[in-house]
Formats: structure tokens, C-alpha cells, sequence
């Protein structure tokens, strides 16, 4: 049984994702006032329920959220916009769901990122690339640099992967 705290979280993550796919499907943008929401929304829900534990449960959460997404976005993999978007969830999760929910946002990811490529025929360019990833990790290799492709229906709007993933997450592993 879902405890009124994950309800509540879960009552909060739908119609999120519902803006957040809405946007990033049609726009490939998260709009910040929609990031900025959910972080307040998400340190003060932790706060009023939890009080200052609760309140730095939800910072501890938003930093590693952060740090995680960040440290994609430095390799390319990520947007800013996806960046701020799982730290402002993450204030909204709390720190002890922010891993267990990042495991579901990367495989959710990964089977939207399959749709995209079946999809749209680029298959085998994409498993080349992903073994110039993969050769660029070893010892004596250089890590390739890809454009963002001009087409956007090549591109992953993975907002929609961050917010599914999160509600997915939260009704796996709530408390």
C-alpha cells in the first residue's frame, strides 16, 4: 500500500510528465518555470511533511540528482534542461530514491532510445557510434564528439524518460 507521502509525490509526477513530454516532444525544451515549480514544490512538500530532516533529505536529493545528470551532460549525453529537470525531481524523491530511480530513468531511456532509432532507420549508425563510445573509454583512445543532429526526430527527448521513469520508480520503490 502506497503510503500518503508517495501519493502525494506520484499526484505531483503525473501531470509533470504530462507538461514535460508535452514540451520536450514537440519543443525538445523544458521550460525552467516548470523546473523551478517542482524544485520549490519538492523542498517544501519534504519540509511541511518531514520538517528540516525532511527539508535536507530533499537538498541531499537534489545535489545528487544533479551530480548525476551532470556528470551525462559533460560526456554529451544529456541536455542542461534534463539536468535541471532530475535535480528538481530529485528534491522532490529525496535522496533515498534519487539511485534507484536513476536505474529506471537510464533504462526507460534506453528503451525510448530504441523506439527513436528503429524508428527513424539508424540503426546500424548507431551501433557504430555507440562502439566509438565504447573504444573511446580504453586506455590510448579518444572519446568521439558527435553533433547534435539537425533532424530532432533523431534526437531522444528524454525528458518524457526522466518523468515516466521517476513515477515508475516511485511506485516500485516507495516507502
Amino acid at each position: 500500500m502506497l503510503s500518503p507521502a508517495t501519493i502525494l509525490v506520484e499526484l505531483f509526477l503525473i501531470p509533470l510528465a504530462v507538461l514535460i513530454i508535452y514540451h520536450d516532444v514537440r519543443y525538445r525544451r523544458i521550460p525552467n518555470p516548470i523546473v523551478l515549480a517542482t524544485l520549490i514544490s519538492g523542498l517544501a512538500t519534504n519540509f511541511v511533511l518531514g520538517g528540516v530532516g525532511g527539508g535536507l533529505n530533499s537538498i541531499a536529493g537534489c545535489v545528487l540528482a544533479f551530480v548525476l545528470m551532470f556528470t551525462l551532460h559533460v560526456f554529451g549525453a544529456m541536455g542542461a534542461g534534463d539536468v535541471k529537470l532530475f535535480a528538481a525531481i530529485g528534491s522532490l524523491l529525496g535522496a533515498h530514491l534519487v539511485l534507484p530511480t536513476f536505474v529506471v530513468v537510464v533504462l526507460t531511456g534506453g528503451l525510448l532510445g530504441v523506439v527513436v532509432v528503429v524508428r527513424c532507420g539508424v540503426l546500424r549508425t548507431t551501433l557504430h557510434r555507440v562502439l566509438q563510445i565504447l573504444l573511446g573509454l580504453l586506455p590510448g583512445w579518444q572519446m568521439p564528439k558527435f553533433s547534435v543532429p539537425a533532424d530532432r526526430r533523431l534526437t531522444i527527448p528524454y525528458g518524457a524518460a526522466i518523468t515516466i521513469g521517476a513515477i515508475i520508480a516511485t511506485a516500485i520503490f516507495h516507502h
